[in-house]
């Protein structure tokens, strides 16, 4: 028995409805392997995916949650990457980032939320024949549950601010989404989410279950496996005879993507991970609070799932830099101007993979390669989690609070906000640094949401942390015989 994590209780009741629906309905569940090397999807289903979309609410495409989707086959190929150069980014260092948008819902989103709800579904652990899954949010995850619900035959519940972009709600009930559930709010408030689950969990008792981002291992882990392999797959694939891997950036957020850095970390040990968040809402920079515009990274407190221990650095962006950057990448005269600007036409027609998050990432991918003085040799990770398609409305809303865009703001915007970002606003944290912010956790996670002070220290140890990561091929066993049962295969 672990000395951390409780081993998986199945309960065979639930666990031979979950199975006998999943036959019904011709659902497979592909295995954490299979996700991180499509290779090993079974020949019956490969030949299928090619006549199924992308964004389909079909079973199959749960094998497309991967970042290897070739979208012109339909089939898989390597990672899904974009490499920006430096007549882009104004320095050394190469900055790569791994795209989300080829994932089903056009974000990566669709993954965490496959690794909270399927380790519980083939234990028995949630009855999809009468239970609602409920997707707390502030964005693409509650969008990632609701396809993986409607994907799995699942009742799935959203939770999301109010305040947040047009195109996620509409995607949500295109879908077919029942209930979605608009809290109080903008990207920050986090908070007001959770106030929400406690109200469903009093109302409806044991017919939700909720699958919190913020505290379901499941979402670090999948990132762990899928995403810090896949980084080390491309590194391995561009490097040069001197490239070391510099760093790896991710915006805090949910704390999952950050999770592929633990990976990182036993591959390359001096690599430096980096936690990004809004200047406006400097939580770990400055225990400070607000409201920000960087969706997809909400804040405020600090989630039971970062390992903060692995964090060598926090770096701050003020929204204003992404918003502008945002017209920038996608308005026909900013990419006329960096076009002039001697940015490669290619970069420049794929700046619209990134959406305001993967922007933030971008800044602090380059405002760390200042800070460290980042050379040639030093390749900066980070992950472009959605597409500007999830912010049309937003350019739009900006065009009409501030006019059409023009070359001389696209100078403005170039120089100052992309290439004139500085070193400033960046924190390297020591051990004892680190440990403050851990112990943030105590004021949301203990005294709000019933967490145990046990707990909270055994998050602590490095030795709890290898027992989170190392459930994976348990994990695999588990869906693999989830599928002999259901006699699909």
């Amino acid at each position: 028995m672990a000395r951390y994590i409780k081993p998986l209780e199945v309960n065979e009741e639930v666990l031979e409805k979950t199975v006998e629906r999943c036959r019904e309905r011709g659902i497979i569940i592909p295995t954490f392997s299979q996700q991180k090397n499509p290779d090993l999807i079974p020949d019956a289903v490969q030949r299928k995916l090619p006549e199924i979309g992308l964004w389909d609410v079909h079973p199959l495409n749960l094998f497309r949650i991967t970042w290897k989707n070739d979208i012109k086959t339909g089939l898989f190929d390597g990672v899904n990457f974009m490499e920006l150069p430096s007549s882009l980014t104004g320095v050394k260092a190469r900055i790569v980032g791994l795209i989300g948008k080829y994932f089903p819902t056009g974000a990566h989103k669709v993954g965490a939320a496959f690794g909270c709800l399927v380790p519980r579904l083939v234990t028995g652990q949630f009855d999809p024949t009468s239970q609602k899954a409920v997707w707390p949010s502030t964005g693409n995850y509650c969008r990632g549950g609701a396809f993986d619900c409607a994907l799995l035959a699942c009742d799935a519940i959203a939770i999301l601010p109010e305040k947040m972009s047009r195109e996620r709600f509409e995607w949500l009930r295109e879908i077919g989404t029942r209930e979605i559930i608009a809290t109080p709010g903008s990207e920050s408030n986090v908070k007001e989410i959770y106030d929400k689950c406690w109200e469903l969990r009093r109302e409806r008792g044991d017919k939700i279950v909720i699958f919190n981002q913020f505290d379901e291992f499941g979402n670090c882990i999948w990132h762990y496996e899928i995403t810090g392999s896949a980084i080390e797959e491309v590194f391995n694939q561009i490097k040069e005879p001197q490239s070391r891997l510099a760093a790896y950036v991710s915006a805090t957020g949910s704390a999952g993507t950050i999770g592929a850095g633990d990976y990182l970390r036993r591959k390359f040990p001096l690599l430096k991970v980096a936690a990004s968040e809004a200047l406006q809402c400097p939580t770990l920079f400055l225990n400070g609070f607000g409201a920000h515009r960087i969706e997809g990274i909400g804040d405020k407190h600090v989630p039971w799932i970062h390992n903060v221990r692995n964090t060598d650095v926090v770096i701050a962006i003020d929204d204003e830099y992404p918003m502008r950057l945002l017209r920038l990448f996608n308005e026909e005269k900013g990419q006329e101007f960096l076009i002039k600007e001697g940015v490669p036409e290619e970069i420049v027609r794929s700046l619209s993979l990134l959406g305001i998050s993967s922007i933030s990432n971008l800044l602090s991918s380059i405002r760390l390669a200042k800070y460290f003085e980042l050379e040639e040799k030093d390749i900066v990770f980070t992950v472009f989690t959605d597409s500007a398609d999830m912010y049309r409305s937003r350019i739009q809303e900006l065009k009409e609070e501030r006019g059409d865009y023009s070359e001389k703001e696209a100078l403005i915007d170039f120089n100052h906000y992309l290439q004139g970002i500085g070193a400033d606003w960046i924190k390297e944290l020591g051990y004892w640094e680190r440990k403050a912010l851990h112990n943030l956790k105590y004021f949301t996670w203990v005294e709000q949401q019933g967490k145990t002070v046990e707990e909270l220290q055994a998050l602590w140890s490095p030795d709890f942390w290898d027992e989170v990561f190392s459930q994976v091929p348990e994990w695999d066993r588990l869906i693999t015989e989830f599928n002999r049962r259901t006699g699909l295969l």
